[in-house]
C-alpha cells in the first residue's frame, strides 16, 4: 500500500502556473500510489494568485480514472448576493475500496494578542480496505499564522485518534436489524495514517504534542522509523522564500501503534517545484 501526501497550495507552482495536472503527475512520478491525499484544494477562488476558479476536485477526479475522490472542505462559503459556492480543503483520493468517510472539525480557539490572519480547519478521514484490513487514512492542514490555534488542533487529533482505537478495541453493539441502516456495524480499527501539513518542525510542541507516548494510542513519525538518526527532508520553502528563506520540515506521514511494524519505506521529492510544498511517499507492506 503506497500513500502519498502533498500540500499543494491550490495546485499552483513555483513559476505561479496553476496546474491540477502537473500535481497529479508529479505524485504518479513518485509512486504508483494507491491513495493520495492532497491538501490546499480550491473551488471558485479567482483571487488566489494565479487563477483557481476552476473546480479543482472535479479536475482531479477526471485525471484518476478507477479512484474514489472525497473532498473535505474546510472552507464552505457563498459570495454574497452572487450565489456562488467556494470551497477550500483536503482531498483524498483512493483505489482501494472506501468503508467509511468522516469530517473532523479542529477548534480555531481566539489566540492572544493582536487578531491575525487564520481560516477554518478540518481533517479529513477515509477507513480504506487495506490487504489485510481496515485502516484509517487522515488528511488535515492545520494554523499557519497561530501556534496556539495549531496545538489545540494537534491535540485534538491527538485525542480523536485515541478514541477511535479504545472504539475499535471495544466496539459498539450490533444487531442484525441493524444492516442496512445507521447503526450497522462500522470499520473500526487501530491501524491509521495521519498526514499532511502541520505546520510545525519536528520537536516543536505540537509534534510532540501528537508523538509522545505518554499514554496509549500516540502517533509515529514514519520517518523515525525508517531513518532514525537523519533529519527530516525539507518539505517547505526549499525552492520559494516567499513565506521564509530557510528551509524546513512540516509535512508528515505519522502511523498508530499498530501501523509501525508495516513501514517500508517514507521517501520526500526535494526536487519538484509543481507546489511550494515537497510531496512525501509512504510505502506499508
Amino acid at each position: 500500500m503506497k500513500v502519498v501526501t502533498w500540500n499543494t497550495q491550490w495546485c499552483k507552482g513555483i513559476d505561479g502556473v496553476v496546474s491540477p495536472d502537473r500535481i497529479v503527475s508529479g505524485a504518479r512520478a513518485m509512486a504508483d500510489f494507491d491513495v493520495l491525499c492532497l491538501q490546499e484544494i480550491a473551488v471558485n477562488y479567482p483571487r488566489l494568485t494565479g487563477n483557481s476558479a476552476l473546480h479543482q476536485p472535479r479536475a482531479i477526479e477526471a485525471l484518476l480514472p478507477g479512484f474514489e475522490v472525497v473532498f473535505g472542505p474546510s472552507v464552505d462559503e457563498w459570495v454574497p448576493g452572487h450565489g456562488t459556492r467556494q470551497q477550500f480543503g483536503n482531498l483524498i483520493a483512493s483505489r482501494l475500496p472506501i468503508l467509511q468517510v468522516q469530517h473532523l472539525a479542529l477548534a480555531s480557539p481566539i489566540s492572544p494578542g493582536e487578531p491575525h490572519h487564520w481560516m477554518p480547519r478540518l481533517c479529513t478521514v477515509c477507513t480504506l480496505q487495506a490487504a489485510w484490513g481496515p485502516v484509517r487514512v487522515m488528511t488535515t492542514h492545520l494554523e499557519y499564522y497561530s501556534q496556539s490555534q495549531r496545538q489545540s488542533q494537534a491535540t485534538t487529533l491527538r485525542q480523536w485518534h485515541h478514541l477511535a482505537c479504545e472504539q475499535a478495541l471495544k466496539p459498539p453493539v450490533s444487531q442484525p436489524v441493524d444492516i442496512n441502516t445507521p447503526y450497522q456495524i462500522k470499520p473500526h480499527t487501530t491501524d491509521a495514517i495521519l498526514c499532511g501539513d502541520f505546520n510545525c518542525e519536528p520537536n516543536s510542541d505540537e509534534y510532540q504534542t501528537m508523538t509522545t507516548p505518554t499514554r496509549a494510542h500516540h502517533w509515529i513519525d514514519s520517518w523515525r522509523i525508517t531513518a532514525p538518526q537523519a533529519p527530516h527532508p525539507p518539505t517547505f520553502r526549499l525552492h520559494d522564500d516567499t513565506y521564509g528563506p530557510n528551509a524546513t520540515s512540516c509535512d508528515f506521514l505519522f502511523v498508530s501503534e499498530s501501523l509501525a511494524k508495516r513501514v517500508k519505506t517514507v521517501a520526500v521529492d526535494t526536487l519538484t517545484q509543481v507546489s511550494d510544498h515537497q510531496p512525501l511517499c509512504l510505502e506499508l507492506t
